[in-house]
């Protein structure tokens, strides 16, 4: 990363570089370590499981090696039914699993709290889904979208006129599209990475969510703003997916840094808020009460998103219950939208009458 500090501490002055290194290295310091992890006993267990392949009395076939290091059977992907393949456990992963559950039990029976290993919370893993909560809500999120997403299509070439060319009179169809597309995407990639954390699922849930977000504050300032002149749109919409670009970039090629990755959704959600709740409290729009409810809904939402404790019964977490509360939030979002449709296609055959 480019050292901006380094620079405003030269010109700040040399007697307050010490102060000035160390508030700049919090804020982009990354912590690859945690507590669980670092736990010489968690340590132990890791590598003994490594070497023989058992913990306690469970044993895992695909941890047994050959003198030349190679499985005795095989790779291990290939020692699983074709149905369970998908999951890419192994031997380090079962490994740290198991070993990550030993260690909670021990710290239970101490009256200690749980602690993260590897950057997570300990989660139970139910048939290979390692946050079966989040899975769960995010599919029902899709569902949502897809349906609002559907039903908003058929509104408007089925019960609304159209023009002579056979398009709509709303102008923000095309728009709406995009988002429809780009919440099916991002609800479905976050529900593979809740499935199975690695590289490639992070990285597909991190692109495909910081797409959505920086789409979604274009598309708030386009419509709030009611910008219908191209050029004010390019304008608006060039540098936020300038931006947005870039910061995929970074995490696909550069570092994927969870932890930043969320500050900067965050901001780009506040953003949005900010605008829509701006606009709800100026516009005369007959369904602001429902903007009213997403927005002021969406904000209590994000506390959840903020927040960080341990999960209910190695279940239930704030990130689950953000999922959770999306779900009926979506489908007052895009009941607003069809309402929205409804209201500018009212006035636009007006201007044409």
């Amino acid at each position: 990363m480019f050292d901006y500090g380094g620079i405003i501490c030269q010109k700040m002055g040399n007697r307050y570089w010490i102060i000035c290194g160390l508030v700049f290295s919090s804020l982009f310091r990354v912590y690859e370590a945690s507590a669980g992890d670092s736990d010489p006993l968690y340590r132990a267990c890791i590598e003994q499981c490594e070497k023989t392949g058992c913990i306690a009395e469970r044993c895992f076939s695909h941890c047994k090696f050959s003198p030349d290091g190679s499985f005795l059977d095989g790779p291990w992907y290939m020692q699983e039914p074709l149905y369970l393949r998908w999951k890419q456990w192994d031997c380090q992963s079962d490994c740290r699993y198991h070993c990550m559950v030993e260690r909670e039990k021990e710290r239970a029976e101490l009256d200690l709290g749980p602690v993260k290993y590897h950057g997570k919370w300990p989660f139970r893993h139910f048939y290979g889904f390692q946050e079966p909560i989040s899975v769960a809500f995010s599919v029902l999120n899709l569902l949502m979208h897809y349906h609002g997403w559907r039903s908003f299509f058929s509104l408007l070439y089925s019960k609304f006129p159209l023009k002579r060319d056979k398009s709509p009179f709303y102008g923000y169809m095309g728009l709406w599209n995009i988002y429809g597309l780009l919440s099916v995407n991002s609800c479905f990639w976050s529900a593979v990475f809740h499935s199975r954390d690695v590289n490639l699922t992070k990285n597909l849930e991190c692109s495909s969510g910081v797409a959505l977000f920086g789409y979604s504050l274009i598309l708030a300032i386009i419509r709030s703003f009611n910008l219908k002149d191209d050029a004010a749109r390019v304008m608006v919409a060039a540098p936020l997916i300038a931006f947005t670009t870039t910061h995929i970039l970074y995490l696909n090629n550069y570092k994927i840094d969870y932890g930043w990755n969320n500050k900067v959704c965050t901001i780009m959600i506040i953003a949005q808020l900010l605008t829509w709740s701006i606009w709800a409290g100026l516009t005369k729009h007959p369904s602001r009460w429902k903007l009213w409810i997403v927005v002021v809904g969406g904000g209590l939402a994000l506390r959840l998103k903020i927040l960080d404790f341990p999960p209910y019964q190695g279940l239930v977490d704030a990130h689950a219950l953000w999922h959770a509360s999306s779900v009926p939030l979506t489908y007052i979002w895009w009941s607003f939208i069809k309402d929205d449709a409804n209201y500018i296609t009212s006035i636009n055959l007006k201007k044409v009458k």
